[in-house]
C-alpha cells in the first residue's frame, strides 16, 4: 500500500502534470497553469490542516492505544489496540505528512507508536497485515531502510501467508467455523506486501501466494457486470464455494462501494506487479462499472452501496471515493490515451469534491 495510499497532496500534483503533458496551445497551456496553481494551494492547505489535526490526536491518544474514529457530537475519540485493522493507517499518515512537512514531531510521534505496532508482525490471526503493516512498517522502511524494518515485514509476511490454504486457493480472511473459509474482497490490498517480500527475500512462495490468491478471486467474487461480491465462504476440503454474501453491503446481490473500490485498486497493483495483461483487463472492467453506473452521482462521491434503498438519500462514501481516486491515477499510467484522460478527469473531480477549494 505504499503507492496505494498516496497522500492528497501527491494526488492533486499528479493532475498538475496531467494537464500540463495534455495542453496544446497557448490557451489550454496558461488554463492548465491557473488550474496547477488551484490545486497546489489546494494541497498545501490540506496538508497543513491534516498536520494541525494530527497534532490534536497526539495529545488526545493514550499511549498504547490507536484511533479509530471520531464522534463530534459527544467529542468522543474511540480507540483500539494495535491488533484492530486499521492500527497501521495511523503511523502511515503520520509518516506521509512528514514527509510533506518535515515535521520531526510527527515523525517522531510515527516511531514511538510503532513500537507499540510491531509484534503484530506475529499475529496469524489476520488477513489485515498488509494495511497494518506494509502502511507502517513498508512506508518508515522506504523513507530511511533498516534491517530491523525488513525483517518485520518479512515476518509479516510469513504470517499473512500462514492463513493461505492451497485447496482453496486463496488467503482465509475472517476466522469462523471450521466448516467455512471465508474470503473478503478487501484482502486484495494485502497482496502487495507479498510481492514486496518476494522481492526482498527471493522466496517466490510469497509472490505465487499473491497471484493465485487474486486468480481465484477473480473467478469467484466477481458477476458478469464486474461488480464483486463482498464475501465468498468455501469448503475448506474441497476448494468448492459454498455461499456469496454480504457482510458490509445492502444486500447479499448488491454492490458496496468500498468493495468495488477494494476490487479496482487490488488488480490494478496486480498489474503493477505482473505485468499481466489479465489482471489490467479486469481492473479496467471494473472501472467501467463504476463510471457507468446509474447510480453514481455527479460528483463521482459514491452511495455507500450502489443498490443502497434510499437512494438518492443514502449516505456517501468518501473512503471510497478516496480509494477510487488513487486507483485511477495509477491506473491511468497503464492504460491508452482515452482511458487514461478519462481516469485522470474523474479522479480530479472527486479530490475537488472531497476536498473543495
Amino acid at each position: 500500500m505504499l503507492k496505494r495510499r498516496l497522500p492528497i497532496k501527491t494526488l492533486l500534483l499528479g493532475l498538475v502534470s496531467f494537464y500540463t503533458s495534455c495542453s496544446s496551445s497557448e490557451q489550454a497551456q496558461q488554463d492548465a497553469m491557473a488550474t496547477s496553481a488551484e490545486v497546489v494551494n489546494l494541497a498545501n492547505n490540506n496538508f497543513e490542516d491534516a498536520a494541525a489535526q494530527y497534532k490534536v490526536l497526539m495529545a488526545r491518544l493514550p499511549q498504547d492505544r490507536f484511533p479509530k474514529t471520531y464522534h463530534a457530537e459527544q467529542d468522543e475519540l474511540e480507540i483500539s489496540g494495535s491488533d484492530w485493522w486499521c492500527s497501521g493507517f495511523y503511523p502511515g499518515t503520520l509518516l506521509y505528512l512528514y514527509e510533506e512537512t518535515k515535521d520531526q514531531a510527527l515523525y517522531d510521534e510515527a516511531m514511538r507508536i510503532m513500537q507499540v505496532l510491531e509484534k503484530e508482525q506475529y499475529n496469524t490471526s489476520t488477513h489485515d497485515l498488509g494495511f497494518m503493516m506494509f502502511c507502517s512498517f513498508g512506508n518508515a522502511n522506504r523513507i530511511s531502510p533498516k534491517p530491523e524494518y525488513k525483517q518485520i515485514l518479512l515476518n509479516s509476511a510469513k504470517s499473512l501467508s500462514s492463513r493461505y490454504n492451497p485447496q482453496v486457493k486463496a488467503i482465509r480472511s475472517w476466522d469462523s467455523a471450521p466448516e467455512d473459509f471465508l474470503v473478503i474482497i478487501d484482502n486484495m490490498m494485502n497482496l502487495e506486501l507479498l510481492f514486496w517480500a518476494t522481492k526482498e527475500s527471493g522466496d517466490s512462495t510469497y509472490y505465487d501466494i499473491a497471484v493465485t490468491h487474486a486468480n481465484t478471486t477473480m473467478e469467484h467474487h466477481f458477476r458478469p457486470d464486474y461488480s464483486t461480491y463482498h464475501v465468498i465462504n468455501y469448503n475448506p476440503n474441497t476448494g468448492a464455494v459454498t455461499q456469496k454474501k454480504t457482510a458490509q453491503g445492502a444486500a447479499d446481490e448488491s454492490a458496496w462501494a468500498r468493495g468495488q473500490a477494494w476490487g479496482l485498486y487490488g488488480y490494478t497493483v496486480m498489474y503493477r506487479e505482473t505485468k499481466d495483461e489479465k489482471y489490467l483487463e479486469q481492473a479496467q472492467h471494473i472501472a467501467d462499472f463504476l463510471l457507468n453506473h446509474e447510480n453514481m452521482p455527479q460528483d463521482k462521491i459514491p452511495y455507500w452501496d450502489f443498490n443502497a434503498p434510499n437512494i438518492p438519500n443514502a449516505k456517501r462514501d468518501a473512503s471510497a471515493a478516496a480509494i477510487i481516486a488513487s486507483a485511477f491515477l495509477e491506473l491511468s499510467k497503464y492504460s491508452d490515451e482515452e482511458k487514461s484522460q478519462h481516469y485522470f478527469s474523474t479522479a480530479e473531480t472527486i479530490l475537488q469534491n472531497l476536498v473543495p477549494l
